[in-house]
């Protein structure tokens, strides 16, 4: 059933850039007031005025925040309770990527995987849902990935990360169920932003004609994933070519995916 609502107050981690911009833009017409968080403070700023522009009657936050960092999550929470806000949707969006062999990373980005992809999302979601469930409204975005049903050298530790918030997401859903308040795991395949080339170590080489055509939009991927939401959805593979691809991996014995994922170009 679709409940195609409006927000009161939506807060938006890693809404800088990527998907979170895309998702604040989108949702634009149906918000009262955003709260943007990221650690850029001028990107949020050029974010704000963006959306108030095109729609004035949106209230616009941003919250420079680092979540890596042990008090960038209480620093969130703070700022939303001075401010009397108490969001209705809660899209966590913020994440990092590591690309290499695990051997070889350097412990603070395998560090700022885990606290962010891992650990800022959840201390979020139980700083917030409470706030949802008192005022009998809310709904969740967490954005995983399609990574999040392999397991992947090269980028082990960021696909594991993916494979937590896909199933916390679930089990998450079934326990707010009663409070009718859904969760989407939104899992995308690759998405043209700067999350490429912040998670590549080195020189990041052409992309291949088969590579790129496995791209999705960023905003195919958001307008998918909000739809998803309306239609309270558990979980979506955005596009067409990605819901194949999560249908036949899910289908594949693990022996397979090993065997698969062993031939893997790597380097």
């Amino acid at each position: 059933m679709s409940y195609a609502k409006r927000f009161s107050c939506v807060l938006v981690t890693g809404a800088s850039a990527g998907l979170g911009e895309e998702f604040v833009l989108q949702l634009a017409p149906r918000v009262d007031t955003f709260v943007l968080v990221a650690r850029r403070q001028d990107r949020l700023e050029e974010l704000a005025a963006k959306v108030v522009a095109r729609f004035p009657k949106v209230n616009v936050v941003w919250i420079t925040a680092d979540l890596v960092s042990e008090n960038g999550c209480p620093q969130v929470v703070e700022a939303l309770s001075a401010r009397g806000l108490v969001p209705d949707l809660l899209v966590n969006n913020a994440g990092m990527g590591d690309y290499g062999e695990f051997s070889t990373a350097e412990w603070s980005r395998v560090e700022g995987m885990l606290r962010l992809n891992i650990e800022a999302l959840t201390r979020l979601s139980h700083a917030l849902i409470p706030g949802m469930i008192r005022q009998r409204a809310g709904a969740i975005i967490n954005v995983s990935s399609l990574a999040s049903l392999l397991p992947i050298p090269d980028f082990a530790v960021y696909a594991a990360t993916k494979a937590y918030v896909t199933s916390f997401s679930e089990a998450l859903r079934i326990e707010l169920r009663d409070h009718d308040i859904p969760v989407l795991a939104v899992c995308p395949g690759p998405v043209h932003t700067e999350f490429g080339a912040v998670a590549f170590r080195g020189e990041i080489k052409e992309n291949s004609v088969f590579r790129e055509a496995s791209y999705v939009d960023k905003r195919q991927v958001v307008s998918e994933s909000i739809v998803a939401l309306d239609a309270k959805k558990a979980r979506i593979y955005p596009s067409l070519k990605m819901a194949v691809t999560a249908a036949v991996i899910t289908a594949l014995p693990i022996v397979a995916i090993r065997l698969i994922m062993g031939f893997r170009p790597r380097k």
